[in-house]
């Protein structure tokens, strides 16, 4: 049976950087890292975007080298699934029966997407976009397609419609909600995107419920809404969130549910098991000290950050300010802060200029912002938003006045 001192199940980019982390904080054991991709790691916000529109190769969204791994013994054991966790062997089995032990396990699997539950959901035609082999599937059968449905008015669901809308495809967005984004932002980004898109071609819907979905000779051929209605679609995109990937886990005897519950420093209550990334449920002060999971790049490498730093001997904890990104036709999003609980917005700047941001406020305390193409504000939001500074509501407003002087 093979055994690492440390053993990463997951080769996403909490799985990578955990990996990177040990080895730059000078963690000398054997370390290896297991995937069920066949792939090396690699950047996953690429493929609702620029690997989407054909601008990034694959080789340009590798996360390092294949050389990079080799050279600092970290053991790559892709195209395995973890199926069983046995935390008192310090074993954990793949679908196949092979057994790998483990000094320290860091579970870094991410989630899975979440699929529609009414029928036709599993027609061919119908698409995730979480893996390469995702948009490989869909880039392949894209250029017979000329109507495309994207389920889901999440940062997902508008990056996909905007890269396909590029490449002249007619693309129609459902929301279930009352607007889009309705989950992650206030209603001014909300609005300012339903309207980018729109100008762009796209037909967004929101209150949008699917009904099921229609198909011929076994592909999708249309989207049947609640109220009756079909809508013509040779694709289907579905991006109504994730599932975390906990089961072992949780049957293991973690603790957790809606993913697996972590401390400070991201250890589950299984001994010498942490778990980081998408799957990791955990308290947030910035999120008003509610128990969430992040699914962002940046909560993924923190994570492995600390986890590095714990199992070296380094004193850590997770504290960072959380933050996003979101590319869409010329507009670049920065989000810095969770704008969970707010109780007033500022809107900075003039949507029509399409520079603007939109600060959030939570007993008069600066929480979040998102920019549009406003960088400047963003990085010096930052600051506002650690620190939790009360701030003028008309100082903020005010676009003649810089941020950092507040």
């Amino acid at each position: 049976m093979e055994r690492f001192d440390v053993l990463i199940v997951g080769s996403g980019h909490a799985g990578a950087q955990g990996a990177i982390a040990l080895r730059q904080a000078g963690f000398a054991g054997t370390l290896a890292i297991v995937g069920e991709e066949a792939e090396l790691p690699y950047e996953r916000p690429p493929l609702s975007k620029d690997y989407l529109t054909g601008e990034k190769s694959f080789e340009r969204i590798l996360i390092r080298p294949a050389g990079f791994w080799e050279e600092r013994a970290i053991a790559m054991l892709p195209g395995r699934r973890i199926v069983a966790v046995d935390a008192a062997g310090k074993t954990v089995r793949d679908g196949e029966g092979r057994e790998i032990g483990y000094g320290s396990l860091i579970w870094a699997t991410g989630g899975s997407p979440r699929r529609l539950s009414c029928s036709g959901h599993d027609l061919a035609g119908v698409h995730a976009v979480r893996t390469r082999q995702d948009v490989d599937q869909l880039l392949a059968e894209l250029p017979a397609a000329g109507h495309v449905v994207v389920v889901g008015g999440g940062y997902i669901g508008l990056e996909a419609a905007a890269a396909l809308t590029e490449q002249g495809k007619h693309v129609v967005v459902l929301e279930a909600m009352d607007r889009v984004l309705a989950r992650v932002a206030g209603e001014a980004l909300s609005r300012f995107y339903e309207a980018e898109h729109r100008a762009h071609g796209v037909e967004v819907r929101t209150g949008a419920l699917v009904d099921c979905l229609d198909g011929r000779d076994g592909r999708v051929c249309g989207v049947r809404l609640a109220g009756g209605e079909t809508l013509p679609a040779d694709l289907v995109i579905v991006g109504i969130g994730i599932v975390p990937e906990v089961a072992p886990l949780l049957a293991a005897g973690a603790d957790g549910g809606n993913g697996v519950r972590v401390d400070a420093q991201c250890r589950t209550s299984l001994a010498d098991v942490f778990a980081i990334g998408d799957c990791a449920l955990h308290h947030n002060g910035y999120a008003d000290g509610a128990e969430i999971r992040l699914e962002s790049v940046q909560n993924a490498n923190d994570q492995a950050n600390v986890v590095a730093k714990v199992l070296t001997g380094q004193p850590a904890h997770y504290d960072a300010v959380p933050w996003f990104w979101s590319n869409q036709y010329d507009l670049k999003l920065q989000t810095v802060g969770l704008s969970i609980g707010h109780d007033a917005t500022v809107l900075r700047g003039d949507p029509a200029t399409r520079s603007f941001s939109v600060v959030y406020l939570r007993g008069g305390r600066v929480i979040a912002l998102d920019c549009v193409n406003a960088t400047r504000d963003y990085v010096q939001g930052r600051r506002l938003v650690a620190e939790g500074i009360v701030a003028e509501p008309a100082k903020l407003a005010d676009p003649a006045v810089v941020l950092k002087e507040l």
